[in-house]
C-alpha cells in the first residue's frame, strides 16, 4: 500500500512539475545507414564544436537529448570513413529527425572494421547504476567490472553462473539450490559471500537461478556498498547488479538454439521494435533442458521477459520490464561435512566418493517459480535536474522435495540423507525516489543524487522439517529412491511424528527498511574530483509470527549510518587516473535473549570499513582498459559467544566485540590491440582472517572467503575483412588456488585443491546468422566448489549453437 502511495505521489508531483516548467530543451534523433541501406552501428554522432553527442546503436539509431534551442552542425564520423555533416535548427521542446547515409556500403563498412567505440567490447563500461549517477569508469573512485552481452555471446553462455567465470576476484561458492529463503547461487567477493539481489539497481530477488537471456550487462561492484545500496541486499565484499535489455525502436531480433553434452537443449529468442509512435517493446524468451552429468539429476526452465518504453513526451519517459522464470530440477549434489568433530578426510580425494553418483533421484525435485516486475519513471525537471522513480515487485517460491546429504557419524564413510517438503513464498517490494542533478556552484561542477528508498520483504513458510530418510555407505551404490517410495515414507513414517512433537513450520516474517541517502561528485579542479556520500537506514524487523501458537519472536528496530568518501585525480584527462576511497557497509544484527538479566541482548549493526587505492586507465582510444587496486576491509561489531562465571555457575553470553579483516589486490585488464582481437583478464589475491572471534575460529581464514589467489583470461579473435570475415576463435584459462571450506579448531581444515581449466571456441558470425561451438574444461579436470560442502563440477563438455538474426 505504501509503495503504491509513494509511486502515485511521485507520479503526480512529476506531472505537476511538468506543467510548471517550460519545455526549454530539444532532441535530435535519427539513423545512420550505409550506401546500400544497411544499419551503420557504432558511428560517432555529435554537435560540432559543442562536445555533445552519442553513438549509433547496433541498428544505426542515435539520440541526442537536452539540446538548447539554436542552430547546430550535426557530424557523423568514424576512423576509416568519410565524415558527413548537416545543419539543423531546433526550437524549445522540439524533436528533429536527421538521417545520414554513409558513402560506404555494408561490405566496405565491415572492411574498415568500425570498432572505434566498440573497440574494447569486453571492457568495463560507464554505468548509471554503480554510483547511481552517470559516471565514466575513470571518474568513479569505486572498482567494478562488467560482463557484456558481447562477452556472453562470445563464450556461448547458457547459464548465469558461467557468465561470471571470467570476473576477476569472484568465485562461485555453491550452485543455486532452490531452497526456501536463500536458494540463489552464492559467490565470494573480496572474502565475503554474496548473492544476486539487484536488477537495474533495485531489489530483484530469487530463490533459484537466473536466466541470462535478458541480460545486457552484469555489473560486479566491489567493496562494501551500503551507502548507496543499503545493508539488506548487499554484503561487505560487494554486490552483483543485473542490467536488463531495453526496448529498441527499430524492428529486429534473433533466435538461437544451443545443444550439447548431457542433453543440453536451449532455445532463446529476442525481438524488439516499435509498437506505436514513442512506444517501443522488447521480448526475450528462453526454454532450457539439461540432464546432470551424474547418474541422476535434471533441470528444466521457461523464461519470459517483456519490456516497454513509452516516451510520453520530450521530458517524461516510462520504462517497465518483467522477468517470469519457471524452474524445476533436482538440487545439486553437495556433500555436507561434519561440523562437530575432527574431520578424518581433509581433501575431496580422501573422501573416496564416486562423484559420478548423485545420491538423489529425479523424483526428488524442487520448483522455484519467480516473477519480478520493475520500472523507472524519468522526468527531466530542468536542464540541471532529473526526477527518477524506480520500483520493483518480486515474488518467489520454493515448492517440492529438497534434500541434504551429509556426514554425521564417527567416520567419513556413511552419508545421511535428509528430505523435506518445501512450501515457501517470499515477496519483496522496493520503491526509490531519486533527484539527480548536474549543476555548478560558481565554477565548481556538482553531480548529485538525493534519494529515498523503501524496501518491504515478506516470507510465508509451510515446510516440513528435514527428516532422516536413510543412510548408506559411500563405498556402495546409493539406494534407488522412487517418488512412490518417498510418498509412502512421508505418509507412514514422517507425518505421524509431525502432528505431535515435530509439527510443520508454519510462520511468516516481514521486514521493512526506510532509507535516505545523498551523494555528490564535486569537480574541485578539472583533474581532481571528490565523492561525498551518506546514508541513513532505519531497519524495522517485524519478527517471525508463529501461525500455530500466535507468538511473535525476533522483532527489533535498528538504525545505521553509512558514509562514503572518494577521490579521483586525472593524471592524463580521460586516459589515466589514480583514485582512493573510504567505503562503508553494514548488516543488521538482531537481539538475543541473554542468560543473565543485567546483560543486554540489544546490539548495533555490524560495520565494514574499506580503505582502497589504485589506478585506472582507458588508453589508445578505448582499446585498453586497466584497473589495479589494493583494499583493506575491517569488519567491527560481529558477535561471538563468551563464557562467564557468576556465583560458581558458568553462563554462555553473546558479546559484540568481534572483528575480521580482509585485505587484497584486485587487477583487471581488457584490451583490443588490433582489429578483431579482444582480451579480458584479471588477477585477485585475498587475505582474510578472523582477528577477534570465537576461540574455535580466531586467527583462521573464514570459510566462504574463497581461494586466496585466482586468475582468468579470455582471448577472442575475429577476422574482420576478406572472404573469411566473421570467422573467429576464442580461448580461456581459469585458475583457482586452494580453497579452505571448513576451518575450525573443532573440525580442522578441509581444503579444495587448486585447479586450472581451459576452454576454447570457434564461430562464424555474419549479418544474418552466427554458428559456433565450444569445449569447456578441455583437460577434463576434476575440480570442486564448496562452502562447508563439497560439490564436484562439470567434467569436459561440449556446446554448439546456431543463431538467426533479423
Amino acid at each position: 500500500m505504501l509503495k503504491t502511495k509513494l509511486f502515485s505521489l511521485t507520479f503526480l508531483l512529476s506531472l505537476i512539475a511538468f506543467t510548471s516548467f517550460a519545455q526549454q530543451l530539444a532532441t535530435i534523433k535519427g539513423k545512420v545507414t550505409t550506401s546500400d541501406g544497411a544499419p551503420a552501428p557504432f558511428i560517432s554522432v555529435g554537435l560540432k564544436g559543442k562536445g555533445i553527442g552519442n553513438t549509433s546503436d547496433e541498428n544505426g539509431n542515435f539520440l541526442i537529448t537536452r539540446v538548447k534551442p539554436g542552430t547546430y552542425t550535426v557530424k557523423v564520423s568514424a576512423v576509416g570513413l568519410k565524415s558527413d555533416e548537416k545543419n539543423v535548427t531546433v526550437s524549445a521542446g522540439e524533436t528533429i529527425t536527421v538521417n545520414f547515409s554513409l558513402a560506404e556500403n555494408s561490405s566496405q563498412l565491415k572492411e574498415v572494421n568500425i570498432i572505434t567505440s566498440k573497440a574494447n567490447k569486453f571492457g568495463t563500461k560507464a554505468s548509471p547504476y554503480v554510483a547511481k549517477l552517470p559516471l565514466k569508469n575513470l571518474e568513479n573512485p569505486q572498482v567494478y567490472n562488467t560482463v557484456s552481452k558481447e562477452l556472453m555471446a562470445d563464450q556461448m553462455v547458457t547459464n548465469f553462473s558461467s557468465a561470471l567465470t571470467y570476473v576477476a576476484g569472484l568465485d562461485k561458492l555453491w550452485t543455486s539450490t532452490g531452497r526456501a529463503g536463500d536458494g540463489a547461487a552464492y559467490y565470494t567477493l573480496r572474502g565475503f559471500s554474496t548473492q544476486v539481489a539487484l536488477v537495474d539497481g533495485v531489489a530483484g530477488l530469487t530463490n533459484g537461478d537466473l536466466d541470462p537471456a535478458n541480460i545486457e550487462t552484469i555489473e560486479v561492484i566491489k567493496g562494501p556498498s551500503g551507502t548507496l545500496f543499503g545493508g539488506a541486499l548487499t554484503n561487505f565484499g560487494g554486490l552483483i547488479n543485473i542490467v536488463t535489455k531495453k526496448p529498441i525502436d527499430t524492428l529486429g531480433g534473433n533466435v538461437t538454439y544451443n545443444t550439447g553434452s548431457f542433453g543440453l537443449s536451449r532455445l532463446t529468442g529476442d525481438i524488439y521494435g516499435p509498437l506505436a509512435k514513442d512506444l517501443s517493446f522488447r521480448l526475450n524468451v528462453a526454454n532450457t533442458k539439461q540432464n546432470s552429468w551424474q547418474d541422476a539429476g535434471f533441470s528444466k526452465s521457461t523464461f519470459l521477459a517483456p519490456a516497454l518504453e513509452y516516451r510520453i513526451n520530450d521530458r517524461l519517459k516510462l520504462n517497465i520490464g518483467a522477468e517470469f522464470y519457471s524452474y524445476e530440477g533436482t538440487n545439486p549434489t553437495m556433500i555436507f561435512l561434519n561440523r562437530s568433530r575432527q574431520l578424518i578426510a581433509r581433501t575431496p580425494t580422501e573422501l573416496n566418493i564416486d562423484w559420478g553418483k548423485s545420491y538423489t533421484s529425479n523424483d526428488l525435485a524442487v520448483k522455484t517459480p519467480t516473477s519480478n516486475v520493475h520500472g523507472q519513471l524519468t522526468y527531466q525537471i530542468s536542464d540541471e535536474w532529473t526526477s527518477q522513480t524506480n520500483f520493483s515487485q518480486s515474488n518467489r517460491k520454493s515448492e517440492g522435495y529438497y534434500q541434504y546429504v551429509m556426514f554425521l557419524g564417527a567416520n567419513d564413510n556413511v552419508l545421511s540423507r535428509y528430505v523435506a517438503n518445501l512450501n515457501s513464498v517470499s515477496t519483496s517490494a522496493d520503491v526509490q525516489q531519486n533527484f539527480i542533478g548536474d549543476f555548478k556552484i560558481g565554477s565548481i561542477r556538482n553531480r548529485m543524487i538525493v534519494g529515498l528508498d523503501y524496501l518491504n520483504q515478506y516470507t510465508n513458510n509451510s515446510n516440513t522439517p528435514y527428516i532422516l530418510f536413510d543412510q548408506f555407505s559411500t563405498a556402495g551404490m546409493a539406494p534407488v529412491i522412487s517418488k512412490d517410495a518417498v510418498n509412502s515414507r512421508i505418509g507412514t513414517f514422517v507425518l505421524p511424528p509431525l502432528t505431535a512433537a515435530n509439527a510443520p513450520t508454519k510462520n511468516d516474517s516481514r521486514s521493512k527498511v526506510y532509507s535516505a541517502y545523498a551523494s555528490d561528485v564535486i569537480n574541485i579542479t578539472d583533474a581532481l574530483s571528490a565523492m561525498l556520500s551518506v546514508r541513513v537506514d532505519r531497519f524495522d524487523n517485524k519478527g517471525t509470527y508463529n501461525q500455530l501458537n500466535g507468538l511473535v519472536t525476533g522483532n527489533y528496530l535498528q538504525t545505521a549510518v553509512s558514509p562514503k568518501f572518494g577521490l579521483v585525480y586525472g593524471i592524463v584527462k580521460d586516459k589515466l587516473s589514480v583514485f582512493g576511497n573510504y567505503m562503508n557497509g553494514f548488516r543488521n544484527v538482531g537481539t538475543v535473549t541473554q542468560p543473565l538479566a543485567d546483560i543486554s541482548g540489544v546490539f548495533k549493526p555490524q560495520q565494514a570499513n574499506q580503505i582502497e587505492g589504485g589506478v585506472k586507465a582507458d588508453l589508445f582510444n578505448n582499446k585498453l582498459s586497466f584497473t589495479a587496486s589494493y583494499y583493506d576491509i575491517k569488519v567491527n561489531n560481529t558477535t561471538r559467544s563468551e563464557s562467564i562465571v557468576r556465583d560458581g555457575t558458568t553462563y554462555n553470553i553473546t558479546v559484540q566485540d568481534g572483528t575480521q579483516v580482509s585485505r587484497g589486490v584486485d587487477i583487471s585488464l581488457s584490451a583490443s590491440p588490433i582489429a578483431g582481437l579482444n582480451l579480458t583478464t584479471g588477477y585477485s589475491h585475498n587475505n582474510s582472517k578472523m582477528t577477534k572471534s570465537a576461540l574455535t575460529v580466531e586467527g583462521l581464514r573464514p570459510v566462504g572467503s574463497g581461494p586466496e589467489d585466482s586468475f582468468n583470461a579470455w582471448l577472442s579473435y575475429t577476422i574482420s575483412n576478406g572472404k573469411f570475415a566473421g570467422l573467429g576463435a576464442g580461448a580461456g584459462v581459469n585458475y583457482s588456488g586452494n580453497n579452505i571450506i571448513t576451518n575450525t579448531t573443532t573440525t580442522g581444515a578441509f581444503t579444495l585443491p587448486a585447479y586450472t581449466i581451459y576452454d576454447a571456441s570457434v564461430f562464424y558470425d555474419q549479418k544474418r546468422y552466427r554458428i559456433g561451438a565450444k569445449v569447456n574444461n578441455i583437460g577434463d579436470i576434476r575440480y570442486y566448489k564448496g562452502w562447508t560442502t563439497v560439490e564436484a563440477q562439470l567434467p569436459r563438455n561440449f556446446t554448439a549453437n546456431i543463431s538467426y538474426k533479423f
